[in-house]
């Protein structure tokens, strides 16, 4: 991967890697820039498991402190957990030191408002605006900060899921499954096996050490779950779940041990909860189009936003949207929480499969089949990604108004995507790491390996056009 000298400023907050891109100063500024943003009120912070993570989070209690804040550290723990504690705590904003699926030599700093919620664009505004001008509103000596610490923040998670109007902890008990977890060594471990034996599974854990070295990829992709794979075989388990690093995600494993995608989540639980109640539902643009048929079986609307959780937060508010989520394992559940919340997965897709009464494979082959092929090409900096999205804009529109063959819709919500019948594609730049992602997705691998394959070749030609 690229090392870039300046830390990814996005709609997910600021991340980069350790000692190259992101620095205590920085912390410290951004934290400084939150405190002003929240007037010095009360601030909940968290932080997963990375080994660099204390030392974030002494730049952040410095940031925090220095102009005023009431700080309550809830310790280590997912960040969904740091969010709904927020909401609980009733603070005027959150932090959770956390870079969620990059690589363990990454970390970074994520923002949340009032109450837990997810930033709006013009908050996002704001604090930049503070950021960059360093107009901090520092506390004076009489006046300073305070930390104190919370220790119950995962028990306090646990029963809001428990408890949830969705969930038969009964159906599930009953069900007697076993479970093979793989937490990554993440922020998961100190929640999702106790959350797995309160609803009477017997739980096989894997990679649950909080050690700060994730053993495998934090982010839980197919490839990155070999070993998994291999425990519900060997274990006999019913279904194998996997986290990312900060546990807002999870992905799935066969019985059969087959690995799924993020897609599948956000399907299974989509299906799950409509079966419960009525509403629309919020995606990205690069989620499955099995959300579509599901919209269609279930008679509501499939609302599309841009890549990010906080774009699809945002459209779930202004349609009262019952469910929303990405193809990443992350879902958002809005009686709990406006963030994405790796453990109310696992307790819907156990119970999605204790009413149903059938194994994994089973539910999946009640869903139409789509595969997608993922792409990515590093780049040297983000100005670089925006030049070349724009080229590939520029050639798109000039191949689709001089041809006579068919016309694919043209969707600029996020980079360009290209939408037909049957199948599309998604060219943008990421907000999280230094690349720009090509995703595609049709009704055969081959068929979306060729469209991202041709999207390659594209970018190829058109990065010879910018002066590196």
């Amino acid at each position: 991967m690229n090392k870039l000298k300046d830390p990814i400023i996005s709609v997910s907050g600021v991340r980069g890697q350790v000692g190259i891109s992101l620095d205590a100063r920085t912390i410290t500024q951004f934290a400084m820039a939150f405190g002003t943003f929240v007037r010095g009120k009360t601030v909940v912070i968290g932080r997963d498991s990375r080994t660099s993570s204390p030392m974030i989070r002494h730049a952040v209690l410095a940031g925090l402190i220095s102009t005023g804040c009431r700080v309550i550290d809830v310790g280590l723990c997912p960040t969904p957990t740091v969010l709904i504690m927020a909401k609980h705590l009733n603070a005027a904003g959150s932090i959770t030191i956390t870079a969620s699926h990059n690589p363990v030599e990454w970390n970074g700093i994520e923002f949340a408002s009032e109450s837990g919620k997810l930033m709006s664009q013009i908050e996002r505004d704001e604090l930049m605006g503070i950021f960059d001008k360093e107009d901090f509103s520092l506390a004076a000596w009489d006046k300073q900060g305070t930390l104190e610490k919370y220790q119950k923040a995962t028990d306090y998670h646990l029963s809001q899921i428990l408890n949830s109007d969705w969930l038969d902890v009964d159906i599930v008990r009953n069900a007697k499954l076993k479970v093979a977890l793989d937490c990554g060594n993440g922020a998961g471990c100190v929640i999702s096996p106790t959350l797995l034996r309160k609803l009477g599974c017997e739980v096989v854990e894997i990679n649950c050490v909080l050690d700060g070295d994730f053993n495998r990829p934090a982010e839980p992709t197919p490839d990155a779950l070999d070993d998994l794979c291999k425990k519900v075989l060997k274990t006999d388990a019913d279904i194998g779940f996997a986290h990312d690093g900060d546990a807002d995600r999870v992905v799935i494993v066969t019985e059969s041990g087959r690995p799924l995608s993020g897609e599948w989540t956000m399907a299974f639980v989509t299906d799950f909860m409509l079966k419960k109640t009525n509403g629309d539902i919020v995606a990205t643009v690069i989620t499955s189009r099995m959300l579509d048929d599901i919209a269609a079986r279930h008679g509501v609307s499939l609302h599309r936003t841009k890549i990010g959780v906080g774009w699809v937060v945002e459209k779930m508010h202004e349609v009262d949207a019952v469910i929303g989520g990405e193809g990443t394992g992350g879902v958002i559940y809005p009686t709990l929480n406006y963030t994405t919340d790796g453990m109310a997965s696992i307790a819907a897709i156990i119970q999605y499969i204790a009413e149903n009464e059938s194994t994994v494979s089973e539910l999946v082959d009640t869903m139409a089949k789509y595969e997608m092929c993922r792409k990515k090409v590093e780049i040297p900096s983000q100005e670089v990604a925006t030049k070349l999205v724009d080229l590939v804009v520029s050639s798109y529109e000039e191949e689709y108004s001089s041809t006579t063959e068919s016309v694919p819709h043209l969707d600029f919500t996020d980079g360009i995507k290209c939408i037909w019948n049957d199948r599309w594609i998604n060219i943008r730049k990421s907000g999280t790491e230094p690349v720009i992602r090509v995703f595609s997705e049709a009704p055969s691998i081959s068929e979306a390996e060729a469209l991202c394959t041709r999207e390659l070749e594209r970018l190829q030609t058109l990065m010879k056009q910018i002066n590196l």
